[in-house]
């Protein structure tokens, strides 16, 4: 398995791509700097194996490289955030 965490401007989306295959998903729109996300979700066949959690480490460290920051609306995200208290610093005010 080779994950990789993309940003897909055009779809407005991060994914988490398992060699050609697009396996988790969190949509978003641009507000100024913040990333305001609505939605985090994992293919069904792929759910319980932590691949949400890979998207959302991918798209903090990315989000943290280019000075943004995050406005969590999804319940996914609002919690992956709480549990990774190093990443609240990236929570937009």
């Amino acid at each position: 398995m080779t994950l990789e965490v993309r940003d897909n401007p055009t779809r407005q989306r991060y994914e988490l791509v398992d060699d050609d295959r697009i396996v988790s998903i969190a949509d978003y729109r641009i507000d100024g700097t913040t990333l305001v996300v609505p939605h985090v979700e994992t293919d069904p066949s792929m759910r319980g194996r932590g691949m949400a959690d890979e998207l959302m480490r991918g798209m903090l460290d990315d989000l943290r490289a280019n000075n943004r920051t995050i406005l969590p609306l999804c319940g996914f995200a609002v919690a992956y955030i709480r549990d990774h208290p190093e990443d609240t610093d990236l929570l937009a005010s």
